[in-house]
């Protein structure tokens, strides 16, 4: 029977979040959106992620309002956010009250599909917001799984973790393989497996950076899946996905026609095809982002940590040592319990990879991030931390084994005392939540009518120097 095959747009999210560091603006969304809107896409993915950040921190944007405004020129197709379940969207775990505060206003603000996932796929971390989200009328829930390989990462291992979703609620499930590292065959017996055993809806999305993300796709949908995730062609390919034309017209006449009109597609294509040059252009879109490297298969770096990567090591004048951070981040990995590579846990492995490359010595210098990972401050990895390391890592700190957001009393309204005088709407008290003085500063510009400065980097880490 003809299946058809829904297609996500990540234009606005995740494929300008890889190739550009998620500094686009709305301004240089606008021209776009009704375009974007007559497509007929299944969903177009335009929140969350690192957006909120890049927003407050690097564009003078209030991504509430950026939220609002997306709505506002596309009505008729559902708007997707990606959500780090108890993250939310910062690097940190919030206490239950603010995760369902802001998964109520995320919705309240116009967002119809929210994909929440864990880094670690501890689903402890996902209960407070998936309940959450379950609450809001009209809301969809797709839960991800973040896809990884390691000695336990499996096909068992996610069916099994696959299930457990379902019971949950999750409306349908996506295999999130932000790093690339699905291989064709190996897509296909996944899918094929999760479809067998349970019953949702079952959404890809996996990154180019290895160059074979568009045969990942292809088989996925031979194997039963039900959606994909594309970009449009002037942001795809690279570390971002593939092209959403080239899906389009491969899937054309077949079995599982998507019922897109590729001369829409070209018009909006068209449009983004400017703004590549402006990026290429002003050095926001560099040539490294676009190459195919198949070493991501063994060092597991997804696009936006790379570009991540590239700052931190153009902001320390230290470019060259790239490759050999490039593969000191799977042996950090290794030590901190496999965890997959996703925000938070890439930019915590990354940085401490960083560290250990540039220091000059492994752990002679260790983020706080990296010691909270360690001490399970984010949740339980797949693999448990070797005792010995974790000894040398924490000293005498005893690591803890709960759910880390059952440490944390509700902190929702101390938090709106605190920045009462910052606050202009009720969403601003969920952004000072997670950006406290990024938001400040955002808050005081605002406040000022005035630009503001550029900082320096996307990812601070408090830096604890401990002896071993």
């Amino acid at each position: 029977m003809a299946k058809k095959i829904g297609i996500t747009e990540t234009v606005l999210r995740d494929a300008h979040q890889s190739l550009i560091a998620t500094r686009m603006s709305t301004q240089d969304m606008l021209p776009a959106l009704e375009m974007l809107d007559k497509i007929g896409f299944h969903s177009l993915e335009c929140w969350g992620g690192a957006t909120f950040d890049s927003c407050l921190r690097f564009l003078n944007e209030d991504p509430w309002e950026r939220l609002r405004t997306l709505k506002k020129h596309m009505p008729n197709t559902p708007l997707q956010m990606l959500f780090r379940g108890q993250n939310m969207l910062g690097y940190r775990h919030y206490a239950d009250d603010v995760v369902e505060y802001f998964v109520q206003k995320s919705v309240a603000n116009g967002i119809d599909v929210i994909r929440i996932f864990d880094a670690l796929n501890d689903i402890r971390n996902l209960e407070t917001s998936i309940k959450a989200a379950q609450k809001e009328k009209g809301a969809h829930v797709q839960v991800a799984v973040s896809y990884t390989t390691s000695p336990v990462h499996d096909i068992a291992y996610f069916v099994d973790y696959a299930k457990q979703l379902e019971q949950l609620g999750a409306d349908s499930l996506c295999i999130k393989d932000m790093a690339g590292l699905l291989l064709p065959q190996s897509t296909y017996e996944l899918v094929k497996a999760l479809k067998e055993n349970v019953k949702l809806p079952v959404q890809v999305h996996s990154h180019f950076t290895a160059g074979i993300a568009d045969m990942v796709l292809l088989k996925a949908i031979e194997a039963g899946a039900d959606v994909v995730d594309t970009a449009l062609s002037p942001l795809a390919m690279g570390t971002s996905h593939p092209a959403t034309e080239s899906m389009v017209a491969a899937l054309k006449g077949t079995e599982y026609d998507t019922g897109l009109d590729l001369g829409a597609l070209n018009e909006v294509t068209a449009y983004f095809k400017t703004l590549r040059k402006k990026y290429m252009d002003d050095g926001l879109l560099k040539t490294k982002m676009l190459e195919v490297d198949t070493n991501a298969l063994m060092y597991q770096v997804p696009g936006g940590m790379l570009s991540n990567l590239v700052s931190q090591l153009a902001n320390m004048g230290q470019e060259e040592k790239l490759q050999a951070v490039l593969e000191e981040v799977p042996r950090v990995r290794k030590d901190a319990g496999y965890p997959p590579l996703v925000t938070p846990s890439s930019q915590i492995v990354g940085t401490q990879a960083v560290f250990n490359i540039v220091g000059g010595e492994r752990y002679k210098m260790v983020t706080k991030e990296f010691r909270d990972l360690i001490a399970g401050k984010y949740g339980q990895t797949a693999v448990p931390v070797e005792p010995e390391f974790q000894q040398k890592i924490l000293g005498d700190e005893t690591p803890i084994t709960c759910r880390p957001a059952d440490l944390l009393a509700p902190e929702l309204d101390s938090i709106r005392e605190e920045m009462k005088q910052w606050y202009t709407q009720e969403e601003d008290v969920l952004t000072y939540a997670m950006f406290g003085q990024v938001a400040t500063k955002f808050f005081e510009n605002r406040a000022a009518a005035a630009p503001g400065a550029e900082p320096d980097g996307i990812y601070t880490p408090e830096v604890v120097v401990t002896p071993l």
